[in-house]
């Protein structure tokens, strides 16, 4: 029996299958490594909370994790990208009291996490979280993370029609909030 290990007690797993488990380790974490700030700016542009973005991302690289396998053979890029919507969606579609309430202490954060950047534009994240939820999936997928419609359709879950009429209504909305009209820049 050489070259064979246990898994569980009694339970004889064969010394290419702990490789290939240990391959899809390490497959998945170079793909976070090289994904993560790109899918932690698109969690944040959803949910415009620092917490609740890295809470979203964590709970989509782990619910990834699970089905990596299935996942890595595919695009893997699309399907977490489309997990992180989803997972945004059914979140808000639970009550609003199983959410954690955040407290008025602020932990101190010595990691950038790629934050900075959407800090600047901190009135167009302002004007995004007036739009509906989908609305601004759409911009975010669309403008932010530069999809093209049918992409961005296929994350979502719906026509390229619902994309582009949903992005010309989101800008449409844009282009009137008060808080992005020329006046406030000057």
């Amino acid at each position: 029996m050489q070259g064979e290990t246990f898994s569980e007690p009694g339970v004889w797993v064969g010394a290419s299958s702990v490789r290939r488990e240990d391959d899809a380790a390490a497959e998945f974490s170079a793909y976070v490594a090289e994904r993560y700030d790109g899918l932690l700016r698109m969690s944040y542009l959803l949910t415009q909370d620092r917490g609740l973005a890295e809470d979203l991302l964590q709970t989509t690289l782990a619910r990834c994790w699970l089905s990596w396998s299935k996942i890595k053979a595919a695009n893997p890029h699309y399907y977490v990208r489309r997990s992180l919507v989803n997972t945004h969606r059914a979140w808000w579609r639970r009550k609003r009291s199983r959410l954690e309430i955040p407290t008025d202490a602020v932990p101190y954060d010595v990691a950038d996490g790629g934050y900075d950047v959407l800090h600047e534009n901190a009135v167009l994240l302002d004007a995004l979280s007036r739009l509906p939820r989908r609305m601004c999936a759409v911009i975010v997928l669309r403008y932010l993370e530069d999809l093209s419609e049918v992409e961005t359709a296929r994350i979502l879950g719906c026509s390229t029609g619902t994309v582009k009429s949903q992005s010309s209504r989101a800008l449409a909305k844009l282009r009137d909030d008060p808080a992005l009209s020329k006046e406030t820049w000057r």
